[in-house]
């Protein structure tokens, strides 16, 4: 039969990134790729301690129904360590756990956007965030990030321009995937801004906790005593992805209808994983935890950044300095004699796999000369193999 696909997805593209790990799935290839957490930093004895006596102790806790909001422990503890930490939660917001920060982009967007309206996004922006905005037919459109934020004057432009803005989106931390965190100043420019044309902001961290080097900045969140900013973060990166817990902290009226929205979606989020996650912050030292993470993620990017400087940049490959994540953002050069595109595409023959850059901007049809590097995933060996590649590449091609 003939099959009619929805106006919403029709024009969906699968994530570049997903197709890219067909590709990494080969053994022989090294895959700088992934967005995923190192194996090392995975609390697999704790995860597996916590999760007999769970079963041992309160098993129809585990396996039952729940309420959609989130495990009420969990709730609590989340709410609790966002406010001393970070100031983030105030008596007009809630919080509301959910599978993955990935779904607060989905049911956010399906809250607050009519299909027509506007998205403002960094360009470029995390790929599976514009997919979502995507699906509800948003038009989304994309301001230059710099080395210390969104280009204040365009954000300007687009939000007296373009017609029914709904929302900012913005990973102020560690942005993925340039790498770049958008400084205090920005960050408070961005709030006034939007306060001053009546917008909202959907401001996602899950990377915030990640900090390799430098002091941390307030998150926007804080700043927020107008009611204007959703919070999404997540235990992907500092727990474990697979578990899919995240949160959003946000204007009560805005997250009652998001609560409506996850109700028709999947119900509530998996109630083991969150009795997991409320345990281990309750039981162990979190604190020591993210410690341990910090650590293991400071040796990998200084390492990857070194065999950067080594290989890459004097080839004429530049990259922008980070101070925390998972991701570091290469740029070939403005005369290079081969596209980004061709560059990628010659790596991939050469077993190694990067994410051209035009898979994270608003408009994948347009050209980048970037291209984005992870050094989580891969181990020293691997990443120092893929990477000499790369630098030859670059010396036979640019």
């Amino acid at each position: 039969m003939e099959y009619v696909i929805s106006e919403k997805v029709k024009t969906l593209k699968p994530s570049a990134i997903r197709e890219i790990f067909k590709y990494a799935a080969d053994p022989s290839v090294v895959s700088l790729s992934a967005g995923n957490p190192a194996p090392e930093a995975f609390p697999v004895k704790e995860i597996e301690k916590i999760s007999a006596d769970i079963l041992a102790t309160e098993p129809v806790a585990a396996l039952q129904y729940s309420v959609t909001e989130g495990y009420p422990l969990l709730r609590k503890k989340v709410w609790d360590y966002m406010q001393s930490k970070y100031s983030v939660g105030s008596d007009d917001d809630d919080i509301l756990i959910t599978s993955g920060a990935q779904q607060v982009m989905d049911l956010f967007t399906k809250t607050v956007c009519n299909e027509g309206d506007t998205v403002i996004c960094e360009a470029p922006s995390f790929i599976g965030s514009l997919n979502s905005f995507r699906s509800y037919n948003c038009r989304l459109c994309g301001i230059p990030v710099e080395s210390d934020g969104m280009n204040i004057e365009a954000l300007e432009n687009a939000l007296k321009n373009e017609k029914n803005v709904r929302f900012i989106y913005i990973i102020a931390n560690f942005q993925n995937p340039s790498g770049i965190t958008t400084s205090f100043e920005k960050r408070k420019a961005i709030y006034e801004l939007a306060k001053k044309y009546s917008v909202m902001i959907l401001e996602d961290n899950p990377y915030g906790e990640l900090r390799i080097s430098g002091e941390d900045v307030p998150c926007i969140k804080s700043l927020d005593t107008d009611g204007i900013v959703m919070y999404a973060g997540s235990f992907s990166k500092v727990l474990s992805p697979g578990m899919r817990i995240g949160f959003a902290i946000g204007p009560k009226t805005v997250l009652q209808k998001m609560i409506v929205c996850k109700q028709g979606e999947d119900v509530h989020t998996n109630s083991w994983a969150q009795m997991v996650a409320y345990r281990f912050m309750n039981e162990y030292d979190y604190e020591a935890h993210l410690r341990k993470l910090r650590e293991i993620y400071r040796k990998k990017a200084d390492f990857c950044m070194e065999l950067l400087d080594t290989y890459l940049v004097p080839n004429g490959i530049t990259y922008e300095k980070i101070q925390g994540g998972l991701f570091i953002w290469c740029s070939l050069p403005e005369n290079s004699r081969i596209s980004m595109g061709e560059f990628c595409k010659q790596a991939v023959l050469n077993k190694v796999c990067v994410v051209p850059g035009n898979a994270f901007l608003t408009n994948e049809e347009e050209q980048s000369r970037a291209f984005r590097i992870n050094f989580s995933t891969p181990t020293d060996e691997q990443l120092e193999k893929g990477i000499k590649i790369l630098g030859r590449l670059a010396s036979e091609l640019i």
